[in-house]
C-alpha cells in the first residue's frame, strides 16, 4: 500500500542541524508554511550518502526559490550524525549542512515512511529477529502545505537518487497545485 495522497507519518526526534543537536524535531513546523521534502538515506559515513547529503545542501538555494525546506533523516544516532557533520565541515567538503538531518536509531520512522530495508518477525523461539537489512533504503517524499505525501520514490541502497529529479517533481507539484492542470511526461518548469 503507497503512503501517496495520505498524511505523512508524524515523529518527534532529535535531529542535527549546523552543528547543533535540535530536540523534539518534528516535520509539523512545516505544515501551513512550506513543501518539504523529506529524504532518507542508508548511513553516514559512505560514500553515496555523502554525495546525496552533500548534494541536497548545495541545492538548498534552489529549494529556498520554491519555498521547500528539505530534511534528511538516516538510521544513525544524533551523536554520528553530529560527528559526520562536523567533518564534512573539517574536509572542507561543505562548511555546516542548513538542513536538519534526523536521527531514527529505532527506526520507528523508517517504518512509518516504510523504508526500512527489511522485516522484523519473532523467530520459532519466540525471539524477535531481523530479516533483511536494518538501515533505511534511499526513499524520497514530497510533502505538500498540508503534510501530505504527494510523491515518493524509494531505490535499493547502492542506487544513489538525483536532486535535479527532486526539483523537477517539486516544480512538477507548484504547476499543479497553482494552475488546476496535470503535468505531461518530462514536464519542466517554463
Amino acid at each position: 500500500m503507497s503512503l501517496v495522497n495520505k498524511t505523512a507519518p508524524k515523529f518527534q526526534a532529535t535531529a542535527v542541524l549546523q552543528g547543533k543537536k535540535v530536540s523534539h524535531f518534528s516535520l509539523e513546523q512545516y505544515v501551513d508554511k512550506q513543501y518539504v521534502v523529506f529524504f532518507f538515506f542508508p548511513k553516514a559515513f559512505t560514500g553515496v550518502c555523502q554525495s546525496e547529503v552533500v548534494e541536497f545542501q548545495k541545492s538548498l538555494p534552489e529549494f529556498a526559490k520554491r519555498n521547500v525546506a528539505v530534511v534528511g533523516c538516516s538510521v544513525d544516532s544524533d551523536d554520528v550524525l553530529l560527528e559526520f557533520t562536523k567533518q564534512l565541515a573539517e574536509k572542507n567538503v561543505v562548511p555546516s549542512l542548513d538542513y536538519p538531518i534526523v536521527a531514527d536509531m529505532s527506526k520507528t520512522i523508517s517504518t512509518n515512511y516504510e523504508v526500512l530495508g527489511g522485516d522484523y518477525f519473532y523467530d520459532e523461539e519466540g525471539r524477535l529477529a531481523f530479516e533483511g537489512a536494518p538501515i533505511a533504503l534511499r526513499g524520497t517524499f514530497l510533502l505538500d502545505k498540508k503534510g501530505f505525501i504527494r510523491h515518493l520514490c524509494i531505490n535499493h541502497f547502492p542506487l544513489g537518487r538525483g536532486v535535479e529529479e527532486t526539483l523537477r517533481m517539486v516544480d512538477a507539484l507548484h504547476h499543479v497545485d497553482t494552475t488546476g492542470e496535470a503535468c505531461m511526461v518530462n514536464f519542466k518548469k517554463a
